[in-house]
């Protein structure tokens, strides 16, 4: 367990976390129940908020075979119908790291992660003893457009970051790699996509309620969203 800190979602607010021991290694099927219960990873450490007076962080997962595509995903996914997927182990090469460092420094340079650097590339999405993916989005003559990385679990994936070229705004390529997975998860006929945590105040975090249906861990158990909730 943490000390208090700065709330990463909220401002003004304190927060704890709790980190699973990273010495011990961890099997697909532990990793999942962990995932099922509410944790993330990190590069090697897998966490989850732990604070004293505040339950604003709610995991949530797509269940997939129950989602419907609204009409706006309908076009992104014909938008984005040109392109083609390539699954690789997890790896620093300069291609995808101008990728990312462009990403970041373009829309997330008030973020934690800014300034970017080879190294918390590194530790943050390429070093894991989880079984890692990286899905990489080209167009049909080559060029790397989007990175989904993803962990696979017992009963699905978990999204643990998308980055994607931020001058291709209007393919809406962060909600089509979410598109792409839940298609994948259906081909190899798994239940569930992981997204992480959901803050209601969290303006960033508001993409989440935007696939339906969606199901929230409250109260350790995994619920269906209703709009009274995520509204």
């Amino acid at each position: 367990m943490t000390p208090e800190h700065d709330c990463s979602y909220i401002d003004h607010v304190q927060a704890r976390t709790l980190f699973v021991d990273p010495h011990v290694e961890l099997n697909q099927t532990t990793y999942t129940d962990l995932t099922q219960r509410g944790f993330r990873r990190s590069g090697m450490q897998i966490y989850r908020p732990h604070c004293d007076y505040c339950a604003a962080c709610i995991s949530t997962r797509i269940p997939v075979e129950r989602f419907k595509l609204s009409k706006s995903q309908r076009r992104i996914k014909n938008k984005n119908a040109d392109l083609i997927v390539e699954t690789i182990q997890p790896r620093f090469d300069d291609e995808i790291y101008a990728l990312y460092a462009a990403y970041i420094n373009n829309r997330h340079d008030d973020g934690d992660m800014f300034p970017p650097s080879p190294e918390q590339f590194d530790s943050f999405l390429v070093s894991t003893h989880q079984t890692t993916r990286f899905h990489l989005f080209r167009t049909l003559e080559g060029k790397l457009l989007a990175v989904a990385v993803t962990d696979q679990l017992d009963d699905g994936l978990s999204a643990v970051y998308t980055f994607f070229d931020p001058q291709q705004a209007k393919r809406s390529l962060g909600t089509y790699a979410v598109l792409w997975q839940v298609d994948y998860l259906r081909q190899i006929r798994k239940p569930y996509l992981y997204l992480g945590y959901w803050v209601k105040s969290c303006r960033k975090m508001t993409y989440k309620s935007h696939y339906q249906p969606t199901e929230l861990l409250l109260d350790q158990n995994w619920v269906e969203a209703n709009s009274d909730i995520i509204s």
